[in-house]
């Protein structure tokens, strides 16, 4: 039988082991009882809550930059919603709000917004500035960055 994965809850940060066939059948967290997909991109106001996502989760982690004055960033929001149903539960979909989290943007080099950037095993593999303006464009894009 293969190694549990650790998935990070997106309610309480709680780390959970879940085995990866298990993914599909719509987990929840043994602590706070909440489902650990939601088919939603996952708020991260916090460094704690990048960290935690990005460092602890066995699964990628895509992290959309934006602001909310960014229109370029409003316009590919609804696309990355639906992207997030269309990736979870192979790929944790998160947000990080430049302007509430000045500090992750600065860290991660974030020059331009919006930038989506994946993460797998809490590196970045991929980044794309710039928006994508179709739930099928950035699956594909995903997709094509993501280990074989």
């Amino acid at each position: 039988m293969a190694e549990p994965l650790h998935i990070v809850c997106p309610h309480c940060q709680t780390i959970n082991r879940v085995q990866a066939g298990d993914l599909v059948r719509a987990p929840g967290c043994g602590q706070c009882r909440q489902p650990l997909f939601t088919g939603h991109p996952v708020a991260l106001d916090s460094e704690a809550a990048f960290d935690r996502q990005v460092g602890r989760s066995q699964i990628p982690v895509l992290v959309d930059f934006w602001a909310p004055w960014c229109g370029p960033c409003r316009m590919m929001a609804p696309a990355y919603e639906k992207a997030a149903a269309e990736l979870e539960p192979q790929v944790r979909v998160a947000k990080v709000d430049t302007e509430a989290a000045p500090a992750l943007g600065t860290r991660c080099n974030v020059r331009s917004i919006p930038t989506l950037a994946l993460f797998v095993g809490g590196r970045e593999v991929a980044r794309q500035p710039g928006a994508l303006t179709s739930p099928a464009q950035i699956a594909q894009w995903v997709r094509a960055h993501l280990p074989r």
